[in-house]
């Protein structure tokens, strides 16, 4: 299977795993009030359903492939003139109904798959959402319906899903590291140091220094908490030479120092050659395990950042000219000094070596059943905080060009199948959507909560056509940041 293929599959799987728990959030709270939700499905469904299951007056009912029809109208089967059966809708007055009709009980939802293979939708009772039903809306409030229920029960039925996306996150993450553990690099254990980019040197670092305090606060792990510990601080100390020297940091200092193609620290790693693909250039040109690479076609390549660097621009030169694959590479040879090779790149400007030292071996972590949920939530904890911090930098101008859709979120699962990997993005992707669920943006969940604190602090309660006017002004922000970010991803591609 190509990796097109995998990666979308974990895409749609995470994707829709996520937003199924996020709407059974809504849908438990929901029936928890006596609200009816009247439909609940995986997929959108425009049109038609691939499958939809319901309980009518007792019975269930299982339909494949069946047209959507709403509920106030119902089916009617007559013979035309030609003799073959046809199928039509007479619209139904709710009003008229008897008290113990089946389209006015709690319990009875449609549950159904759709065949828009993205997300899910969870439609509550006496509630404008996203189907913008008016028409029902306009019929008298009924006592199974959302809008006539107390403000409180109307407020746990909102943060239902985000509560829920966050208690799958903090359990995806007990769960991983009950299975698999964790592992950091210490910061404050590298042999050989830090490597630092031209900016950090401007700032007073130097490359060979140890990164042990930001603030005072001494650093553990080399990880993305160090790169936000470093862009907040004020002071940083480093141990340089066996003292420590304490650094004072700007102002602007933004987090996207630390992603650049020289990223602002590293771990300075030497470029000794650890392993050596058969057949590939450095295995042709003669280049040997335990051998160090100096230098590039006269660029110092003497760490592995530095080596990385190089070739990456190449590549990215590559892409607009021609760009000579000979390399003239300088290496070191334990007992026999400096020797210069040509080394032939493939079109990616790869050499075929592996490179890795073990003079930084990371802590292992393991993690029982029962420790493992507390380590857990701190873990899920600790990614919701990082993730809220770094959400400032959205509205800047790099922020805005970084935003990604759905192109941005697949490349991010890995190649391969892994389940490692793949329940690891899809807390973080929980993560996320809690957080931006709760935004007040109409529309959202945050929307909803917004309007009924409001409600909850001056005792009235906002007009349907109020809310219509703000659920119809959300729709159009969300689909102008989908369309944004997505059009970021073509434009990346081409």
């Amino acid at each position: 299977m190509s990796t097109f293929w995998i990666k979308t599959i974990q895409l749609v799987l995470s994707l829709t795993i996520l937003v199924v728990f996020h709407e059974f959030g809504h849908f438990l709270f929901s029936r928890l009030f006596g609200v009816r939700v009247e439909k609940f499905y995986a997929f959108f469904n425009p049109r038609f359903s691939l499958f939809r299951i319901k309980r009518v007056n007792g019975k269930l009912r299982v339909k494949f492939f069946s047209p959507n029809v709403p509920e106030s109208y119902e089916e009617q089967k007559h013979f035309n003139f030609e003799g073959k059966e046809e199928v039509t809708y007479k619209p139904i007055d709710l009003e008229s109904l008897p008290e113990d009709d089946w389209r006015r009980s709690p319990e009875n939802t449609e549950f159904g798959v759709g065949w828009v293979p993205f997300g899910g939708y969870c439609k509550i009772a006496g509630m404008i959402d996203e189907s913008m039903d008016i028409a029902a809306m306009k019929q008298e409030p009924m006592p199974w319906e959302f809008r006539t229920k107390p403000s409180w029960q109307r407020l746990l039925i909102m943060v239902g899903g985000v509560l829920f996306n966050l208690i799958l996150a903090f359990f995806v993450y007990s769960m991983v590291l009950c299975k698999w553990g964790d592992s950091y690099t210490p910061a404050q254990g590298l042999k050989y140091g830090m490597e630092f980019n031209e900016h950090a040197e401007s700032l007073g670092f130097r490359d060979g220094d140890v990164i042990v305090a930001t603030d005072g606060k001494p650093t553990v792990a080399f990880d993305g908490d160090l790169y936000r510990a470093i862009a907040k601080a004020k002071q940083v100390t480093v141990k340089r030479d066996g003292k420590q020297v304490t650094l004072d940091m700007p102002d602007e200092l933004s987090l996207f120092d630390f992603t650049r193609t020289v990223p602002f620290v590293s771990i300075l790693s030497p470029m000794t050659v650890d392993s050596i693909l058969t057949g590939a250039g450095a295995y042709k040109a003669g280049l040997m395990v335990g051998d160090t690479i100096l230098t590039v076609n006269g660029q110092n390549s003497s760490t592995w950042t530095q080596f990385q660097t190089i070739l990456s621009d190449m590549r990215s030169r590559a892409e607009e000219s021609y760009v000579d694959r000979n390399l003239s590479i300088v290496i070191g040879r334990p007992g026999t000094g400096r020797d210069t090779l040509s080394v032939t790149a493939d079109d990616n400007f790869r050499i075929g070596i592996v490179h890795f030292t073990d003079e930084y071996e990371p802590v292992i972590l393991e993690y029982g059943f029962f420790s493992s949920i507390p380590a857990g939530i701190k873990y899920g904890w600790n990614t919701l905080k990082g993730y809220v911090g770094d959400f400032r930098y959205v509205f800047t101008k790099e922020g805005a060009k970084s935003l990604g859709g759905f192109g941005t979120i697949g490349s991010i699962f890995p190649e391969k199948w892994n389940w490692h990997a793949f329940w690891l993005m899809t807390a973080f992707l929980s993560i996320i959507l809690a957080f931006m669920n709760i935004l007040p943006i109409p529309a959202l969940d945050g929307g909803y909560v917004l309007f009924l604190l409001v409600e909850v602090i001056t005792g009235k309660k906002p007009g349907d056509k109020f809310l219509e006017v703000a659920n119809t002004i959300g729709m159009i922000i969300l689909f102008g940041l989908l369309i944004f970010a997505n059009l970021n991803d073509i434009i990346r591609l081409f």
